[in-house]
């Protein structure tokens, strides 16, 4: 058949066309697009993570992560005071101690007067309606640069939560509205509840690190915070990336055990777990765009291989869609700014 006849062939096939499924009519305009959204994102669900260090007026820019600073105290709280203005709820708290501060019992976490303790109450003075979310984990602290304690090379589950229980106490005493137990030991949600209660903290919240995974997107979060481990690595804690029937399976016992928010770690790269997880948890799920999934998209961007602020609210979005109710994002105040136009 002819070049001729075939187009004569489409065009009455054309006209003859009836479709009675036409998707696209719901996408014709931006208004209809907007009306039949299925997912959408707001500041109020997203939490910015920031990282505190000792003296004033100083900002270190993170090589590793452009964009991002290591803050004093009064350069945090001028930060997390802006951040609110934009409609961000919360900030979670990271302290860069040196090395004079750490030891292998992560002594310096309960320390009144420590920096994270004084970041909590000046961010609270400031800012009272401000929720702050602190990190409890050993690793910051650790001469070891492990979320538990070492003995004879091995990371210890029952001796560490002792630890972990003092650390949450000392910061619900600061002020902190939620801990976020990020260490992965077994149990450590219903000891920290248990102690916490019994100190009459019962109105501080847990967010759960349950879906921990064992994963290369954590490198430049280490480098900011100079908390990588000093030999060895986190597998026998953090969850192996291949298992999702064993996030399930972390989640149930962290609400069992009193958890009021749990959480995926990473994010991208777990979209089918975050899935999973909203789907069977009984409270609200967390995701944590990482260090590394915000540096892959700072980074493509500063080379020019994509535009940044639509990776950033696509990747965002994508995270919302797959199921989480709240982001932990670098990007949080950017994400913010776009959203209040």
């Amino acid at each position: 058949m002819g070049d001729t006849n075939y187009k004569e062939l489409t065009r009455q096939m054309a006209r003859s066309l009836s479709l009675i499924e036409r998707p696209r009519r719901n996408r014709k305009t931006d208004a209809m697009r907007r009306m039949v959204r299925e997912t959408s994102i707001a500041p109020d669900h997203l939490i910015l993570p920031m990282f505190v260090i000792e003296g004033k007026g100083e900002r270190e820019e993170i090589a590793s992560m452009p964009g991002v600073s290591r803050l004093s105290i009064d350069n945090l709280v001028e930060q997390a005071r802006h951040a609110y203005s934009l409609g961000i709820p919360a900030v979670a708290l990271f302290p860069a101690l040196g090395v004079d501060k750490k030891d292998p019992l992560a002594t310096e976490s309960t320390n009144a007067d420590g920096l994270l303790q004084r970041s909590i109450k000046a961010l609270k003075d400031a800012q009272p309606e401000l929720m702050v979310i602190t990190d409890v984990a050993m690793d910051p602290y650790s001469t070891d640069g492990h979320d538990g304690l070492v003995e004879d090379g091995k990371i210890v589950n029952d001796p560490t939560l002792e630890i972990l229980a003092n650390m949450a106490i000392a910061q619900a005493e600061a002020g902190a509205d939620v801990v976020a137990p990020s260490d992965m030991m077994d149990g450590r949600i219903g000891f920290i509840r248990e102690a916490l209660d019994a100190c009459g903290h019962t109105e501080v919240s847990i967010l759960a690190y349950s879906a921990k995974y064992a994963s290369a997107f954590y490198g430049p979060f280490r480098d900011a915070l100079d908390s990588a481990p000093r030999y060895g690595d986190k597998k026998t804690y953090q969850m192996d990336p291949a298992n999702v029937r064993e996030a399930i399976r972390e989640i149930a016992t962290d609400i069992a055990e009193g958890a009021d928010m749990v959480m995926v770690k990473p994010a991208l790269p777990y979209l089918d777990v975050i899935a999973v997880v909203a789907e069977h948890s009984t409270v609200p799920v967390v995701a944590y765009n990482v260090s590394g999934e915000y540096a892959m998209i700072k980074f493509a961007a500063e080379a020019g291989c994509l535009d940044e602020k639509k990776a950033m609210a696509e990747s965002l979005l994508s995270i919302r869609r797959a199921g989480a109710d709240v982001i932990l994002t670098y990007f949080a105040m950017e994400m913010a700014e776009l959203l209040n136009g």
